[in-house]
């Protein structure tokens, strides 16, 4: 049976919860709470929102342009000159790491949540993926669709229908090769995941209940930043350039792509599948995002084609892969 590619965006957190899987929300929680950022942090963020400083807190991707931009030239900063000598003061050396903390602490809530997909639609999903090794590639922080996969077998080392890279001894692009006459798809993380971390000079993969155990983890492979930022924040992970390269292997070996809770916001993905997708495209959004024909020129304007819309008041309900 011919593969496809399935994209999830955040839509389908927030078909599940809306509350919970705000970005806003989560960003808040982190803000408000213990341990991630000290007040001189926070006065330093707040003064790279705007000119004047006077925002309370990001509320979003679209806060973080400045606060990348200074995070990157810290970052520089901090590697030019002698061992002796130093371009930033103490507070200055230690912002960019504040900065990764605040961020990945926010992707990290999305793993804290007691409720998930229902079963009636990871069930129809895991064996659509089983029979044909589809391709899966998120655009979230969560683990909504990854821990119910490796719990259906879909991802299950090489006896699995798809891989991600990801061994006990750690990421390596090289376990995405399909060797041995292998023929399974691949699981791309497109934006990251808390569970990512660096270990000894390798990325290793966190288990879920090591998530709290230790509140200086810090992951440096997680997407959150400016649409402007996002190439660059991708091009320092070995782990998610890997999977950027992947996506282009895996749109030209497919028959059709299906967006599913995805906006077309990510401008890096839209110019991908501008220039990789295969002719059919379906796109499967929630109903209230607008009107039918605003909504077909939307998508033509974003890809440059004409998609199939599939508009359901939930999409969780949607089972026809």
């Amino acid at each position: 049976m011919p593969r496809k590619t399935l994209i999830f965006g955040n839509g389908l957190g927030m078909a599940l919860d809306q509350e919970f899987f705000s970005l806003d929300n989560a960003i808040g929680r982190v803000w408000d709470g213990e341990g991630a950022l000290d007040e001189g942090a926070k006065d330093l963020i707040r003064s790279c929102l705007v000119e004047d400083g006077n925002v309370d807190r990001p509320h979003g991707e679209d806060d973080l342009d400045n606060l990348q931009l200074v995070v990157s030239a810290c970052d520089f900063l901090g590697r030019v000159g002698r061992q002796d000598i130093h371009w930033l003061s103490e507070h200055g050396r230690q912002f960019p790491n504040a900065v990764r903390k605040f961020l990945y602490r926010t992707a990290l809530l999305f793993h804290q949540r007691e409720n998930g997909l229902p079963v009636e639609f990871t069930q129809p999903l895991a064996q659509f993926i089983h029979e044909t090794k589809s391709h899966i590639a998120t655009l979230n922080y969560d683990n909504l669709l990854y821990q119910p996969m490796i719990e259906a077998y879909v991802l299950n080392g090489y006896a699995g229908a798809l891989v991600d890279g990801l061994t006990n001894a750690g990421f390596s692009e090289e376990n995405l090769e399909r060797k041995w006459g292998r023929t399974f798809g691949y699981y791309m993380h497109l934006h990251g995941s808390p569970l990512f971390v660096d270990r000894d000079g390798s990325i290793f993969k966190l288990r879920q209940g090591e998530l709290d155990e230790d509140d200086e983890v810090v992951g440096s492979h997680i997407v959150l930043t400016h649409v402007k930022h996002k190439e660059t924040v991708i091009s320092a992970s070995p782990l998610l350039t890997a999977y950027w390269d992947h996506l282009a292997k895996a749109l030209a070996e497919s028959e059709e792509v299906v967006l599913f809770g995805y906006s077309g916001c990510d401008r890096h993905l839209n110019a991908l599948l501008r220039s990789r997708a295969p002719a059919a495209v379906r796109v499967v959004e929630w109903e209230g995002a607008g009107a039918q024909q605003e909504r077909d020129a939307h998508w033509l304007d974003l890809l440059g084609k004409q998609v199939a819309l599939v508009r359901r008041d939930n999409i969780l309900s949607f089972m026809d892969w």
